[in-house]
């Protein structure tokens, strides 16, 4: 047994020996239901470290999410519903079922039609209906839309060139400008959705994610907006107090001097 094994046997143990009667009472009483808060919130944490770069987070975030593999797999295992064994069976299975141009020498495969196999091969390998099944029904809803039109495109459905795609979102900017004259707003809502829909529908076609490239600008804003916060302070203000012409000088102060 390797490094890698040795100390994923051990945290086995470890999580074994805490689910004991006589071990730890909460890991004990949790079940896969209640876990489930917890497991979000390492994951969340575990992209926040990876967008901060800060690989030593990374590297302790992701133990955060392998622990809750194991635990999950543990509480599973007690049930009799499945083993942690049958878990890394069938996700190595899996992978080699999925990339035949990798492990069957006798095909090849174009890198371009690598994500089509690879939908292709889930589509039947699950027996799904719509080419769309697959998508977890609570994905945020951002990363949800580009996942839904990765897949609609590997079936063909697809927009040939990015002119179409720039010409749609100027087409659900004028529709959502005219919802919102009509003061409609459920009309607003829906017009809102086609552009935000739109506008990711932009990022896939450019290989961005529409999702990185938001949370990238969330953190630009704090940042920004923390700066605003203590030039305001300095000068003896709440921001409550100051104008909205003192706040746009240091927010644009602060944009030209760290370019974030």
């Amino acid at each position: 047994m390797g490094k890698i094994g040795k100390e994923f046997e051990e945290l086995v143990k470890i999580i074994s020996r805490l689910r004991q009667p006589d071990g730890c009472p909460w890991d004990h009483d949790q079940t896969s239901q209640s876990l489930i808060p917890f497991l979000i919130e390492e994951t969340y944490e575990l992209i926040e470290s990876i967008d901060e770069k800060n690989w030593e987070t990374v590297k302790e975030e992701l133990g955060d999410v392998l622990l809750h593999i194991v635990f999950q797999a543990s509480i599973a295992d007690d049930n009799k519903q499945f083993k942690l064994e049958e878990v890394l069976k069938t996700v190595n299975e899996k992978l080699v079922k999925r990339h035949p141009h990798v492990f069957n020498i006798d095909q090849v495969v174009i890198n371009n039609d690598i994500n089509k196999e690879w939908e292709l091969s889930k589509h039947k390998e699950k027996g799904r209906e719509s080419r769309l099944d697959g998508v977890p029904k609570d994905l945020p809803s951002i990363i949800k839309a580009q996942r839904l039109q990765q897949k609609a495109s590997l079936a063909g459905f697809d927009w040939d060139k990015i002119e179409l795609v720039w010409e749609k979102i100027h087409e659900e900017i004028l529709e959502l400008k005219e919802a919102e004259q009509q003061n409609n707003k459920d009309h607003i809502e829906e017009e809102i959705g086609d552009l935000l829909f739109s506008i990711v529908n932009l990022s896939r076609f450019l290989e961005i994610s529409a999702d990185n490239a938001l949370r990238r600008t969330n953190r630009k804003f704090i940042n920004r907006f923390k700066k605003v916060e203590k030039g305001i302070e300095g000068k003896g203000k709440v921001m409550e107090e100051a104008t909205l012409e003192e706040m746009d000088i240091i927010w644009n102060q602060s944009k030209e001097k760290n370019n974030i």
